[in-house]
């Protein structure tokens, strides 16, 4: 298929919305955007947007069937999607949804001989607080019933467009794909109909009862286009570097005074004798240690100080802490806990001899039987299979006492 040059437009100023080195970003609304010229993502769909961004087709595909806004089979003008998960269901959503299906003769994701519904049941429609809930076209029927729904999709199929309880007013799905990808609905007035569900207004309802408000907020405050607030954000910005203050001049160097000559260095006294030492007192006896105190050193055969952490930890922590030390381990090995030392090296004659006898009692495996079977048990076992009888002198065909053979 050949897409209109609207639409290769439209692909452009997509694109046009990203840096350079991050057009591959632009997939998802180029997706809605041939979805709303063929109402579905058809093969020539994914090669335009492989095309137009430099991908191959198997990227843009594993997108396309990632998302279930994107429709790989054609779809009628209405896209009815029926709650089903767990509180609408309970609320009644898959009766709903069982109505429709009876009363158009179609299944999930089918579409109506017409042309003009196709019929889905959703997982969820994230408006739990208004269930059971229908869209069409992505706009919201709240507390739907069987008959109500009747209602809806007959006069879809007479080719009205009922009002949604939220939201502007119907379009078709070639008309949502537009806006999905980026771009306004240009219907007269269209965004202006529809209102807000009072379950969305309770809130509002709460905070005007009870005097709660947000401090210095006009509720009569226009809300500014972007054109108008980067306008003014480009002015309050010449604004401030007009009233920046200019940096002062730096004071001029002065020149360095010059050096005056270094005094001529006076001869070093003659050095006095040292005085003769006095004699050290005698070092007193130190007092001998106390049972307790030593307990630690003989237990553990640690000489770190027993030094007590800063809080109180469980054994199992302690050891932890001794066996993996970090910056937050008090001492290097804890009380009770004995720290291993390396011993020396085992001789080259130990190490041999260890290895020998290791071989020695591990013979090598051969003919695909493990290490350690005995051959005699399978030689004997085959002889007596060869001779026609078991290890009892019994025929194997009579084992079984009816005379077949096994």
């Amino acid at each position: 298929m050949s897409f209109s040059e609207t639409t290769r437009a439209r692909a452009r100023e997509i694109i046009a919305r990203y840096p350079a080195d991050r057009s591959r970003s632009a997939l998802l609304p180029l997706l809605h955007l041939v979805q709303s010229e063929e109402g579905y993502v058809s093969p020539a769909g994914v090669e335009f947007c492989a095309e137009v961004l430099g991908l191959n087709k198997a990227q843009v595909g594993a997108v396309a069937t990632f998302y279930t806004m994107y429709k790989r089979k054609p779809t009628g003008d209405y896209l009815v999607s029926v709650c089903t998960n767990t509180m609408c269901d309970v609320l009644g959503g898959q009766k709903v949804y069982d109505t429709l299906a009876e009363h158009l003769g179609v299944g999930h994701e089918e579409t109506t001989a017409d042309g003009r519904i196709t019929l889905e049941h959703a997982e969820c429609l994230a408006a739990c607080d208004y269930g059971p809930v229908m869209t069409v076209n992505y706009d919201f029927f709240d507390n739907v019933e069987p008959q109500a729904a009747l209602d809806v999709v007959e006069e879809l199929r007479a080719g009205g467009r009922p009002m949604p309880t939220r939201g502007a007013r119907l379009c078709t799905l070639k008309e949502m794909a537009v806006q999905l990808a980026g771009f306004a609905d240009e219907r007269d007035g269209a965004v202006a109909d529809g209102g807000p569900g009072e379950p969305s207004l309770r809130g509002l309802r709460l905070a005007e009862q009870h005097g709660v408000s947000v401090p210095g907020f006009d509720p009569k405050t226009p809300i500014r286009s972007k054109a108008e607030a980067d306008r003014d954000a480009a002015e309050a910005k010449a604004k401030a570097e007009a009233t920046k203050p200019a940096p002062a001049p730096e004071p001029a160097k002065t020149a360095e005074p010059a050096k005056t000559a270094e005094p001529a260095k006076t001869a070093e006294p003659a050095k006095t004798a040292e005085p003769a030492k006095t004699a050290e007192p005698a070092k007193t006896a130190e007092p001998a240690k106390t049972a307790e105190q030593a307990k630690p050193e003989a237990a553990t055969g640690s000489t770190a100080p027993d030094v007590k952490a800063p809080d109180d930890k469980s054994p199992q922590v302690r050891t932890a802490e001794t066996r993996q030390p970090d910056a937050s381990t008090p001492v290097p090995d804890a009380p009770g806990t004995k720290v291993p030392v390396d011993g020396p090296a085992p001789a080259s004659r130990d190490a041999r001899a260890a290895e020998a006898a290791g071989v020695a009692a591990n013979p090598p495996a051969g003919d695909g039987k493990p290490a350690g079977d005995a051959a005699g048990a399978q030689e004997r076992n085959l002889k007596e299979a060869e001779s026609g009888t078991g290890a009892d002198g019994a025929d194997p065909a009579d084992a079984n006492g009816s005379g077949v053979r096994k």
